[in-house]
């Protein structure tokens, strides 16, 4: 399983066009379960993805078609974990590994 955290590299008044497009890319990717979980960071400074396991390369596959990165405006840090402890509910989420 993979965070991703999106870092804005561009001020705010850059990022907000892009806003729409991204929100419908992030909805594809919920839909198809290529992520998770989304959302943005309290600071407004990007935004926080949980992706499930997946050959590394096809993430940055993915992670390079998001609309924020294609209009040059936000990148991504990938750090890969295995979650063993879950509260009760999310334990669909240790089959991840």
């Amino acid at each position: 399983m993979f965070i991703v955290t999106v870092t804005y590299t561009a001020p705010l008044e850059d990022v907000e066009p892009l806003r729409p497009a991204h929100g419908d890319w992030l909805k594809q990717q919920i839909a198809r379960r290529t992520l998770l979980v989304a959302g943005r960071q309290k600071a407004l400074t990007g935004g926080v993805y949980l992706a499930p396991q997946m050959p590394v390369e096809d993430l940055g596959r993915l992670l390079a078609t998001d609309p924020y990165v294609v209009g040059g405006v936000a990148d991504h840090t990938v750090t890969e974990f295995t979650p063993h402890l879950v509260v009760p509910g999310l334990e669909a989420l240790t089959a991840y590994e």
